[in-house]
């Protein structure tokens, strides 16, 4: 990274970047293309002897037991009390008023 001082008074910072992961990842695709290439027209060849498997895992486990514990709480209480409290009465009543109504007509 450089700096330069502009003649009026501001700094210009210049990065240098370089471009090390896209040459690498352009050289690794060029070397598989090749092996490929190569696998394909039978210049190389691979003669397997023997397949290969799988370990065998043989996995035991015994019961395992919870923890005793002793819980000790506290009881608690549900109930009631008579209490004077202020409630508000409502009433319904039943009256007669018009409506819009919404309709279709047919032009027959």
């Amino acid at each position: 990274m450089a700096e330069y001082r502009n003649t009026d008074g501001t700094t210009t910072v210049v990065e240098r970047r370089s471009n090390g992961g896209l040459i690498i990842g352009v050289i690794l695709a060029l070397a598989a293309i090749v092996v490929a290439f190569l696998f394909l027209t039978g210049f190389w060849s691979a003669d397997v002897k023997k397949s290969g498997s799988l370990p065998d895992v043989h996995v035991s486990a015994e019961g395992g037991s919870l923890p005793q514990v002793a819980v000790h709480s506290k009881e608690v209480v549900v109930g009631t009390k008579a209490t004077k409290v202020t409630v508000p009465k409502v009433e319904t009543t039943q009256a007669t008023v018009e409506v819009p109504v919404v309709g279709v007509k047919d032009g027959k």
